[in-house]
């Protein structure tokens, strides 16, 4: 990160950080731990505090991530950095004065994967616009997620508890309002969003959520538990606290995302998801979380929250442009069995999706429907009576034609003059449609309302960004098969 010399020092409820102050007059503190290295006795516990310090705390350079390994065709730039002290954030601000809304981005990546230190996650647009941007890390894949005999389920989650916590104590010293936070997040951290709006626990720690193509866990106990004795099958070793404890992690980030793993091989692997779910994720463990998301806001949890989602259009298509030759040559209709056996569910989606043309195409479609799209319909007509406000992202790529997963982030941050944006989005994305996007985030965070009909008072009204009309009622009809 670019930076000039000067330090700015703030201070946390454990002690006081230095970070920089960046060329464009804002600040920013990175690598800040809001608890201890989850390493020796700490491994797979609960998130433990941090011993206070009295001396500035470097915090000018980017804190190690939970992620040890970058995913090789990672669509956003999420670097992975060396280091025990992995349960950090980073806080980008305007000034240390003041008492601004708060931005808390939880980072996606199939809760497996990720980082906190990706150069879009800076929050520079936020910040110019008098935001308070938070990005945290948390535990991921097993280490986070996994069901381990004398641990506590879900260390991901409470991972994601602390550091709210953290930012309840502390980002008033960095020109936040504590009263005044968002919880954000896209895809994994998309579901985060969803998962904490429906935990009664959690309700005190934010005033809002933005979920962008959130991917919900809310995985089975009992499925979680079998994966991990599989894990342990496969480096060795007895499902207990002790006998995880006794291999490197290095051994068990490398299993943990074998195919084996969850039984399933080739073209089935990449369908595995609309079956088993996601190989880890938040657990529905009866304690933390005691039922499925849904269910949850159904039961009326986080109906006092306003919450802003949707997805993109082809979320995942672009997995299939990859797929075996022959694919290309099988009907639709047969080629839709791969995806699901219920023939009246198909033919009730074929009949929604009639302009689908290709195997490829309305198989991402019918993977994006039932994953992403359908979750925001279900989502927003669960919370009905609640302020909820539903967009479509629908600007496809010249550089593979779909509106495909990751492409909305950079509009969403305004950062579209970053140079790892043209990869995805061609050498000349419309600044316009990040104006748009990005000025309706601003409002949300800020007045918790993105400028355009609730779901409850105009059932179906969806903002569509990058299509004509940009308001519609029918945005998500050809999801409502798998709804």
């Amino acid at each position: 990160m670019e930076h000039e010399s000067q330090a700015e020092t703030a201070q946390t409820a454990e002690g006081p950080v230095r970070g920089i102050r960046r060329p464009d007059g804002s600040l920013a503190f990175l690598g800040i731990p809001y608890a201890a290295p989850p390493t020796g006795r700490r491994r797979f516990l609960p998130p433990q505090p941090v011993t206070p310090w009295t001396e500035p705390l470097d915090a000018t350079q980017y804190g190690a991530t939970p992620q040890r390994r970058e995913e090789p065709n990672a669509i956003i730039p999420e670097p992975s950095i060396p280091g025990t002290a992995t349960l950090n954030l980073n806080v980008f601000t305007p000034s240390l004065t003041g008492s601004r809304p708060v931005l808390v981005w939880i980072h996606g990546g199939g809760y497996s994967s990720g980082s906190s230190a990706s150069p879009w996650y800076d929050g520079r647009a936020f910040v110019r616009d008098g935001v308070v941007v938070v990005a945290i890390s948390y535990r991921l894949g097993f280490d986070g997620f996994g069901v381990i005999d004398g641990a506590p389920d879900n260390r991901g989650v409470r991972d994601w508890i602390a550091a709210l916590e953290w930012v309840q104590r502390s980002v008033a010293g960095f020109g936040g309002d504590p009263s005044r936070v968002t919880i954000a997040g896209q895809s994994a951290g998309g579901g985060a969003v969803l998962t904490l709006i429906g935990m009664p626990g959690a309700q005190h720690l934010f005033r809002a959520g933005f979920s962008i193509s959130g991917a919900l866990g809310d995985l089975p106990r009992e499925l979680a538990r079998r994966r991990s004795e599989r894990l342990a099958s496969m480096v060795g070793c007895q499902p207990t606290l002790q006998g995880f404890r006794g291999v490197k992690e290095r051994e068990l980030t490398r299993r943990q995302y074998e195919a084996s793993l969850l039984g399933r091989t080739g073209l089935a692997a990449t369908t595995a998801t609309l079956a088993d779910g996601l190989p880890w994720g938040p657990v529905i463990d009866g304690d933390l979380i005691a039922r499925g998301t849904v269910e949850s806001y159904a039961a009326g949890v986080g109906a006092d929250k306003p919450l802003l989602l949707g997805a993109t259009d082809d979320e995942f298509t672009m997995v299939f442009d990859s797929a075996p030759r022959f694919l290309r040559w099988v009907p639709v209709p047969l080629a839709l069995l791969i995806v699901e056996k219920t023939h009246a569910l198909r033919r009730r989606w074929r009949r929604a999706n009639r302009g689908r043309r290709g195997a490829g195409a309305a198989l991402g479609r019918f993977v994006t429907d039932r994953v992403f799209r359908s979750l925001v319909v279900r989502v927003a007509e669960t919370r009905r009576d609640a302020r909820t406000w539903t967009y479509r992202f629908a600007w496809a790529s010249p550089t593979n034609g779909w509106s495909y997963h990751c492409l909305d982030v950079p509009f969403w941050f305004d950062c579209l003059d970053d140079p790892h944006v043209a990869r995805i989005a061609g050498g000349a994305p419309p600044q316009r449609l990040a104006d748009e996007m990005h000025a309706a985030a601003v409002a949300f965070v800020k007045n918790t309302d993105p400028g355009w009909p609730a779901w409850r008072t105009e059932p179906g009204m969806t903002r569509v960004f990058g299509d004509q009309p940009a308001l519609s009622r029918s945005a998500y009809d050809d999801a409502l098969p798998l709804v």
